[in-house]
């Protein structure tokens, strides 16, 4: 099986992504626990809340790893809560970190920021968008994770990626820990 992390910006499609990559190639996703998290919540969330997100999105990973079929599309990551908590807080909880140094995704599709902003109330910073995404380039490139920037509108989107997953399917020698090449 080959997991496949889905990252990037907010209001960047992360999660239409996941859902249509799962259905083309007939499998599961696992979705953003932090939107049902959040939601839960009847306050503010705080920097402490952010480690329950993350164990939260990694025991889900987990069981959907089970019922996965050749593909697992991740729709968020590791990096995505470690951007949030160095930028929300200045700080990453450690559990994070070493989460995310263990990751075992095998590509990672950086979503592109070419998608016209949606509100939702959980997204917080629509005038920060190139800010996040070099941000996300430049640490997908610090630990040497094997990355594709996915763009387009709709369809077109979805295609990039599947492209870039059948890239992966055609390398057999593409494994965990791959570095991208520069």
């Amino acid at each position: 099986m080959r997991k496949i992390a889905i990252t990037g910006p907010e209001s960047t499609g992360k999660s239409w992504l996941a859902a249509s990559l799962a259905d083309h190639y007939d499998t599961v996703f696992v979705p953003e626990y932090a939107r049902t998290y959040i939601n839960g919540l009847n306050r503010p969330y705080e920097q402490d809340d952010l480690a329950k997100i993350a164990m939260g999105q990694l025991s889900a990973e987990a069981d959907a790893e089970k019922i996965a079929s050749d593909y697992l599309f991740c729709d968020t990551d590791m990096l995505v809560m470690k951007i949030w908590s160095l930028h929300r807080y200045g700080t990453c909880h450690p559990l994070i970190l070493k989460a995310l140094e263990n990751q075992t995704h095998h590509l990672y599709l950086l979503c592109d920021i070419d998608l016209p902003w949606q509100y939702d109330p959980q997204r917080e910073h629509p005038q920060l968008r190139q800010y996040f995404l070099n941000w996300y380039r430049k640490e997908l490139d610090e630990y040497g994770f094997l990355y594709t920037v996915v763009s387009g509108q709709g369809e077109e989107r979805l295609q990039h990626a599947i492209e870039a997953v059948e890239k992966l399917k055609m390398n057999p020698s593409a494994s965990l820990g791959a570095r991208n090449e520069k």
